[in-house]
C-alpha cells in the first residue's frame, strides 16, 4: 500500500511526540524565589541543624511555601521575593561564615516529572539577569611561575644529591646554576637528564655552570593547564558564592566566559572571581641583619618582605606550605577575640609542617599573603591596564609547639576579610592572574521584558504561519500546523533533555525553525497540486508528491545544517546558542514535515478512492 505506514512506524512516531510533550511539560511550571543553605565545610548539613534553620525561618512568621532538606542543604519555598530577601538576611546574620546563603529560584516541576528525568530548560543571563564577566588569563605570569617552581625545585634536588653550588638565579628566561667546582658538572647533568629532563640545558663557557630553558612545547602545555585549572577553580568560587546556573566557558586559548545569572552584586563577584589569592607559610630569618637587606644586599637563601605596618623582614626562602595544599579554610575568632581563618591541610602539607614545626619549637614563622592587582590607569589619553603582585607578611607568630594538619591564621583586619581569605583558600588560588576584560550587568526587569518580547514574537510569528497555512492549503494546511506546533514542542523538549541554557538569539533560532518547518511542507503541498494538475489520482499525487519533493527538502536542509554547524564551530557565546537552537529545530523540523504530516495523511486517505483533496 502506497500511503500506509506499517504499525511499528506509527507508534514509534507517536512515542516520539509523547516524550517530546512529556520532557517539554516542565517549561509549563513557574519558579518559586527561594533560599538555599549549604555548608562551606567538608561535611554537608546533618538534620539538627536543617531543624535549626526551619525554627529560625519560623520566626520571622514568614509565609513559607514549603521546606526541602535533601543532599546536605535546605531550600526555603517562599510566595514572593520579599520574604525571600528578608529570610535571606536573617540567616546570614545567624549562620555565619561557615555556611553559604544563597538567594535562588527553584522549578515548581512536579515529582512524578522529575522522577522521568524531565526539567526545564535553564535561563541565559539575558532572561534572567546577572552580571557577565570576560577573564583574561596572565600566560606571562603563567610562565615565570613555572620558572620559579623550577627554580626552586632545582635547588631542593640539588641538596639532596649532596652538589655544592654558589647559586641558582633567574636570568633573561634562563635559570643559571653555578657550581662549587667544574668537578661536579657531570653529576649534575646526570641529575638534570634524570629529573628535569623536560628543561633546555646549555652549556655556557664557564666550565662551571649550566644553564637551564623551559622549553616551547612545556611552555604551551603550562599555559594550556593554567586555563584548565583557571576554569575548575572558578567553578569552585561560584559554587561558594551559592549562584544557580552558572556558566563558565573557554573561549580562545586565555579567555573565560563566566556568567551568573540572577546575581547583582557586581562588586563582590568581582572580588571573588578576579582574585588570585593565596598564603606562602615561611621561617623567619633571625640570623641576618635586615638593615642590610633593606640597603640591597639580601643574605643568599633569604628574601625580603614587608609587614602590614611597613616593617622589613626577612624571610627564608624555603615555602613551608602553599595554598595549593590547603583541604579546607573556615573563618571565625581566635581564643583573643581577633579574625582567624581555621586551615587543614592535606597530606603531604600536613606531613611538611609538622616536620618543621617539630625541628623550629620557639622559632618565628611568619604567613605571607600573595594577591595580584590590576589597575587602570589613563597614560597619553590610552587605558592602560598595569598588573602587580602583591606580597605582605600578615602575621608573625612564634612556634609554640608541634602542629600539622589543623592550625589557624591570624593578622586579619576585618572578620569580612577572614570570610573572603577562607572562600579564596577553599576555592583553590588560581594557576595564573585573570584580567577582567569585559563586565556586564543585566537588570531582571530587563530580562523578562527580553522574555516577554521574545515571546511575543514567537507567538505573532506562529499564528501568522498557521493562518496562511490553513486559508491557502485547507486540511493540508492544519495538518502542517499540526507538525509544526509538535516541531516547536521537540526543539523545546530536547533543549531541556540536554539542560540546555536558552538565551534571546536561542529564541530566534525557535522562531526561524517555525518558518523553516512549513517550508518543507510547501515544497510538498505544491508537487502534489502539480501531480493533481497533471491528472493523477489523488491517492498517487500524495504518494509522488512526497517522493519527489524529498530530495529538495532534503538538500535544502543539508545546506542550512552545514551553515549551523558552522556558526556552531567558530561562534561563540550567543551566536554559539542560535547555532545549537537551530541545528536541533532544522533536524526536528525534517521529522515532522516529511514523517508526521505524511503518517496523518495516511489516517485521513491512506488507499481510499476520493475525487479531490482539500489543499
Amino acid at each position: 500500500m502506497q500511503n500506509s505506514y506499517p504499525l511499528w512506524k506509527n507508534a514509534l512516531i507517536l512515542l516520539a511526540f509523547l516524550v517530546a510533550i512529556i520532557y517539554a511539560l516542565p517549561n509549563l511550571y513557574g519558579e518559586d524565589p527561594s533560599v538555599q543553605v549549604s555548608s562551606n565545610r567538608a561535611t554537608p548539613l546533618a538534620q539538627p541543624k536543617a531543624d535549626e534553620i526551619q525554627n529560625l525561618v519560623k520566626s520571622l512568621n514568614a509565609p513559607v511555601k514549603d521546606f526541602e532538606f535533601k543532599d546536605g542543604h535546605v531550600l526555603v519555598r517562599f510566595t514572593n521575593t520579599d520574604d525571600q530577601l528578608k529570610t535571606a538576611d536573617l540567616l546570614r546574620d545567624k549562620m555565619g561564615s561557615d555556611y553559604t546563603v544563597a538567594l535562588n529560584l527553584a522549578p515548581t516541576t512536579p515529582n512524578w516529572l522529575r522522577a522521568l528525568g524531565a526539567d526545564a530548560m535553564y535561563l541565559g543571563l539575558d532572561l534572567r539577569g546577572g552580571v557577565h564577566f570576560l577573564l583574561e588569563v596572565d600566560m606571562d605570569a603563567a610562565a615565570k611561575q613555572a620558572e620559579e617552581r623550577y627554580n626552586d625545585d632545582l635547588r631542593l634536588s640539588l641538596r639532596g644529591a649532596n652538589l655544592r653550588y654558589q647559586s641558582v638565579a633567574k636570568d633573561n628566561g634562563f635559570i643559571k646554576i653555578k657550581l662549587k667546582t667544574a668537578d661536579e658538572k657531570p653529576q649534575l647533568l646526570t641529575l638534570l637528564n634524570k629529573d628535569f629532563h623536560s628543561l633546555e640545558v646549555t652549556e655556557p663557557e664557564a666550565s662551571d655552570e649550566v644553564w637551564l630553558k623551559i622549553s616551547e612545547r612545556e611552555l604551551k602545555e603550562t599555559s594550556k593547564n593554567a586555563v584548565a585549572q583557571n576554569m575548575t577553580t572558578l567553578r569552585n568560587r561560584v559554587n561558594e558564592l551559592g549562584v544557580a546556573e552558572p556558566v563558565i566557558q573557554q573561549q580562545g586559548e586565555n579567555r573565560i566566559m563566566v556568567q551568573l545569572p540572577g546575581v547583582q552584586d557586581t562588586t563582590r563577584a568581582k572580588e571573588i572571581l578576579g582574585t588570585t589569592a593565596t598564603l606562602e607559610y615561611r621561617l623567619v630569618d633571625v640570623e641576618h641583619d635586615v638593615q642590610k637587606a633593606v640597603e640591597g644586599h639580601p643574605p643568599v637563601g633569604s628574601r625580603l618582605y614587608y609587614e602590614k605596618n611597613g616593617q622589613p623582614i626577612l624571610l627564608n626562602r624555603q615555602i613551608i606550605v602553599t595554598g595549593d595544599q590547603i583541604v579546607d579554610a573556615s573563618s571565625g575568632i581566635d581564643q583573643d577575640g581577633r579574625p582567624a581563618v581555621f586551615i587543614s591541610l592535606n597530606g603531604v602539607g600536613a606531613a611538611k609542617m609538622g616536620k618543621l614545626t617539630q625541628a623550629n619549637v620557639g622559632k618565628p614563622m611568619a604567613v605571607v599573603f600573595i594577591e595580584y592587582k590590576v589597575e587602570t590607569k589613563v597614560v597619553n589619553g590610552e587605558k592602560i591596564r598595569h598588573k602587580e603582585k602583591v606580597e605582605k607578611v600578615i602575621s608573625v607568630a612564634t612556634i609554640q609547639g608541634v602542629f600539622s594538619k589543623r592550625f589557624q591564621t591570624t593578622g586579619l583586619d576585618s572578620p569580612q576579610e577572614a570570610r573572603n581569605l577562607s572562600l579564596l583558600l577553599r576555592a583553590g588560588a588560581l594557576a595564573a592572574p585573570v584580567d577582567i576584560v569585559e563586565e556586564r550587568t543585566v537588570g531582571p526587569s530587563l530580562g523578562q521584558d527580553n522574555i516577554d518580547k521574545g515571546f511575543l514574537s514567537f507567538v505573532v510569528g506562529f499564528v501568522l504561519v498557521v493562518l496562511f497555512m490553513a486559508v491557502y492549503y485547507r486540511l493540508f494546511g492544519l495538518i502542517a500546523n499540526f507538525a509544526l506546533a509538535f516541531n516547536v514542542v521537540i526543539v523545546v523538549a530536547i533543549l531541556s533533555m540536554l539542560q540546555a541554557t536558552l538565551t534571546l538569539p536561542g529564541i530566534a533560532g525557535i522562531i526561524l525553525t517555525v518558518g523553516m518547518s512549513v517550508d518543507a511542507n510547501v515544497l510538498i503541498f505544491e508537487r502534489v497540486k502539480e501531480e493533481i494538475r497533471n491528472g493523477n489520482s489523488p491517492a498517487a499525487s500524495i504518494f509522488i508528491g512526497y517522493e519527489k519533493a524529498f530530495a529538495t527538502i532534503l538538500d535544502s536542509h543539508v545546506t542550512n545544517l552545514v551553515v549551523a554547524v558552522v556558526l556552531f564551530a567558530f561562534g561563540t557565546g550567543s551566536v554559539k546558542g542560535f547555532a545549537v537552537t537551530l541545528i536541533i529545530g532544522i533536524l526536528s523540523s525534517m521529522f515532522t514535515a516529511i514523517t508526521g504530516t505524511r503518517m496523518v495523511i495516511n489516517w485521513i486517505y491512506g488507499d481510499r478512492r476520493v475525487e479531490k483533496l482539500s489543499i
